[in-house]
């Protein structure tokens, strides 16, 4: 347990005002949150700034361990994470997972889709919606260099949204604008002070992750030749997200003047090919989305754009049928929409 003179004189400024602004913008106070905690250094020192403030604004925390069982130390992080969360006098939850990469994703994604998952799982266990994770600047940098060497569209270089709605929860990301030095310095003054130090997992530099290999390989020559391009990019990602949210008010007008059925299910054919061409691309990605369906590639939708304009515009030559994952595309009768496949 920590002295009464570490409560009152540990923390930065900046790291906790970030954790205040965030908490504030909620429409409600929150009686409790959540916190993914790995052990790493960045989500130990934000579990640490916001038992800081919890104490203030006496709001509950759950701390949220997910036990991979990928690397052999992982039981050992498990003690840590809980050792640390005694210290802080806050609740310390473990699920463990296995992660499954029979679906054909890769192990980065699979391990991703599972862990919120779980997250899912303990926020319901313990009757809380919102969640703190602790990515910063960096990640955020890096993310927007991933997605644009996948060819991302304007809303895929948004990157990560400070606030992220998934299956009801509030996934909160305070320190996006925060660089990682700060968050490493206060770990060391912290271990310095407690003796407890961050866990350190060896796949974060293990190459054959594509995010690690951008950080062990590209990152030290962006550094020695951009010094700053963390800052750059993640200034991009913001801008990137004001012009997805533009594009995507744009797209909502649009589509609301295709004569959709009143469950958006279907739309007119006749009306959709009164748009420009960029503005039919971009109301059936606005579509798909609210379909609940993935995002075409670029080639599969320009495909899919040239049938619809192929057809008679009531639709009275030919029926059209595209498969898209899990569904059909289909037009009848100048009607187009979404089939669910045998």
């Amino acid at each position: 347990m920590l002295s009464p003179t570490f409560w009152q004189g540990f923390g930065s400024p900046s790291l906790s005002k970030a954790i205040v602004e965030a908490i504030a913008a909620l429409p409600a106070a929150p009686r409790r949150i959540g916190i993914g905690l790995s052990g790493g250094a960045d989500s130990a020192m934000l579990a640490v700034h916001a038992a800081l403030y919890a104490r203030r604004a006496n709001i509950e925390l759950h701390c949220f361990h997910i036990h991979h069982g990928l690397q052999v130390p992982a039981d050992g992080w498990q003690a840590h994470v809980h050792d640390l969360a005694q210290m802080l006098q806050i609740s310390c939850h473990t699920r463990f997972i296995q992660v499954d990469v029979s679906g054909g994703d890769g192990m980065e994604s699979a391990a991703r889709e599972m862990r919120y998952a779980a997250l899912y799982e303990l926020a319901d266990l313990v009757g809380l919606n919102h969640i703190l994770l602790a990515h910063h600047q960096n990640d955020q940098a890096e993310t927007v260099l991933l997605r644009l060497l996948r060819g991302a569209g304007p809303a895929g270089l948004a990157a990560m949204a400070p606030v992220m709605q998934r299956q009801g929860l509030s996934y909160m990301r305070p320190w996006l604008g925060v660089e990682r030095t700060l968050i490493l310095q206060q770990a060391d003054d912290f271990a310095h002070l407690t003796g407890w130090e961050p866990v350190s997992d060896p796949s974060n530099a293990d190459d054959q992750y594509t995010r690690a290999a951008l950080r062990e390989r590209l990152t030290p020559e962006l550094n020695e030749r951009w010094p700053g391009w963390q800052g750059i990019l993640a200034r991009h990602a913001r801008q990137s997200a004001e012009a997805a949210e533009l594009l995507h008010e744009l797209a909502e007008q649009d589509f609301a003047g295709l004569e959709p059925s009143p469950d958006m299910h279907s739309f007119s054919l006749l009306c959709w090919r009164a748009l420009s061409t960029a503005r039919q691309a971009l109301v059936l990605r606005y579509w798909f989305g609210q379909q609940g369906l993935r995002m075409p590639t670029d080639a599969r939708l320009q495909d899919l754009m040239r049938q619809l304009r192929g057809l008679h515009a009531l639709g009275h030559d030919r029926h059209m049928r595209v498969k898209h994952g899990q569904v059909w595309i289909r037009c009848v009768k100048g009607r187009v929409f979404v089939e669910p496949a045998a």
